[in-house]
């Protein structure tokens, strides 16, 4: 224990500092955190978890122009929270993984209990 901060057991501090994630991670972590603070971007989060689709589908669905769109999905491909495959002459985006939803669901959960 340490004396001037009777609360903390340095053997459990040393053991929770070893299990904070390298630099690397943490940036990744962050640069992801950073990239959702769109509203466009998380937007199209929440409807490629429902269906994949196409840049036509999302632009019809949302109120914002097809560049900005672009733009949102190329972010979001580039830190591989959307993917997209080729349907005959369409490019169809879809959820990169279970994590990406759950990781919109949770934040989502955690915003409607905290402020209802």
């Amino acid at each position: 224990m340490n004396k001037n901060y009777p609360r903390v057991s340095e053997s459990l501090l040393e053991e929770m500092v070893q299990n904070i994630p390298d630099a690397n991670v943490i940036t990744r972590i962050s640069t992801t955190f950073q990239v959702l603070q769109s509203d466009t971007r998380l937007k199209i989060l929440f409807l490629l978890s429902q269906k994949e689709m196409c840049v036509r589908e999302l632009d019809c669905a949302l109120d914002v122009t097809q560049s900005a769109i672009s733009h949102s999905l190329r972010t979001l491909r580039q830190l591989d929270l959307v993917r997209v495959k080729k349907e005959g002459r369409f490019a169809v985006y879809y959820i990169a993984d279970d994590h990406v939803k759950a990781l919109i669901e949770l934040c989502k959960e955690h915003v409607t209990e905290c402020n209802p």
